[in-house]
């Protein structure tokens, strides 16, 4: 297993709840758990996350924490055809926090086009996964 050198650790309040919208919903595969802990590192295509609940062993939390939690961050997850997560969550009732959009993003002299959409984990984390568009 090739070890990632990012691996963003979300704080959650429930590991169920995280599981079945990271896992059930999005598609992320659990790598490991350790369910005693309250913890499990979960991972698609590449992008990989570690669950932590609240409260079940070290905490490293810099102010109070109130939901939504990751104020000011979005997880950007590249995928290689949103639609089928766009499917997933509306099999499961999940809102979505924003609409699928395609978008252009300069990069440098060039320009990158995809199309995104926004949507929140149980515990408010602003999670986009973004499909890479030709031209």
């Amino acid at each position: 297993m090739t070890r990632p050198v990012l691996v963003p650790e979300l704080l959650v309040t429930d590991l169920d709840a995280s599981l079945r919208f990271w896992r059930d919903i999005c598609g992320f595969a659990v790598l490991y758990d350790r369910p005693e802990d309250g913890f499990a590192c979960i991972e698609r295509d590449g992008a990989r996350l570690m669950l932590d609940r609240l409260g079940t062993t070290r905490d490293w939390v810099a102010a109070p924490l109130e939901r939504p939690f990751g104020r000011g961050m979005n997880l950007e997850i590249a995928v290689d055809a949103v639609d089928p997560l766009l499917s997933a969550c509306a099999a499961a009732g999940w809102p979505l926090f924003l609409a699928a959009e395609e978008k252009s993003y300069r990069i440098g002299a060039a320009a990158a086009r995809v199309r995104q959409f926004i949507v929140q984990d149980p515990d408010g984390y602003l999670v986009r996964f973004s499909q890479r568009l030709a031209g």
